[in-house]
């Protein structure tokens, strides 16, 4: 019997300063990945450096804080990959203090990615910060199979995420937050999924590695109140689910 993966749905491989020997070590400790881009270039040169392996799927981006910068032929080169393309990711809206300026250009970005998706084929992990309803709303109404990256927003929102089938991912920095014990309080254990979002997450102020994933499994477990052995199963369950064609 092949023994099941976590899964680390929001990874940005490309940016670690040796993402081959990332991969090895996440090889080695039974877990599968995401790797997310932000354009479709860095999707386009990912794919050539890493080829086809197993246990890992390369994501086609449109970082929402790079919409501004968004050409035509940048659209067009996402449209032409995104055919062979499962996942689709970094994508989404940001209405912080970054993120602000451009939410008009944001919103019609977000707009043809979700015009674009195929239901049953393609897979998102979504960017939200200080824009969630917007997101949440939009996401319902394109009716696609997705994960709330780095969910940060307000908990009254959870619910209305849950009604739309949305799931929410889980990083080693989001469990040493504050926020954690009400989000968790809030989101239901069976919309729960992993994530990394390394390098760019931090573990008391070491780099996140998808190798690492467990350490997210024991927080969850001890939010929950639960050996880490039922912890994995519940997200084990969770992942097959999500992932489900049907």
């Amino acid at each position: 019997m092949i023994q099941e993966r976590l899964l680390d749905t929001h990874c940005h491989i490309g940016a670690y300063q040796d993402p081959v020997a990332v991969l090895r070590a996440a090889e080695e400790a039974g877990v599968a990945l995401v790797a997310v881009t932000e354009d479709p270039d860095e999707y386009r040169r990912l794919k050539m450096r890493l080829g086809r392996r197993d246990h890992v799927a390369v994501a086609i981006g449109l970082h929402p804080l790079h919409a501004a910068t968004f050409a035509q032929n940048d659209m067009a080169r996402f449209m032409r990959l995104l055919p062979d393309a499962e996942w689709i990711g970094e994508v989404g809206l940001d209405y912080s203090r970054a993120g602000a300026a451009t939410a008009k250009t944001q919103q019609k970005v977000f707009d043809l990615v979700l015009a674009e998706a195929k239901r049953g084929q393609h897979t998102l992990t979504v960017h939200s910060r200080g824009a969630e309803r917007d997101v949440i709303q939009k996401l319902a109404q394109a009716k696609v199979r997705a994960v709330l990256h780095w969910y940060s927003g307000p908990m009254y929102l959870v619910e209305e995420a849950n009604r739309a089938g949305l799931y929410f991912s889980v990083n080693i920095a989001m469990t040493r937050s504050r926020k954690f014990p009400s989000l968790m309080g809030a989101v239901p254990r069976d919309r729960v999924l992993l994530e990394t979002d390394g390098p760019y997450a931090k573990d008391r102020g070491n780099v996140a590695h998808p190798h690492q994933l467990t350490a997210v499994a024991v927080a969850l477990g001890h939010a929950w109140g639960t050996e880490l052995s039922d912890a994995t199963e519940t997200i084990l369950a969770n992942q097959r689910r999500f992932l489900s064609k049907d």
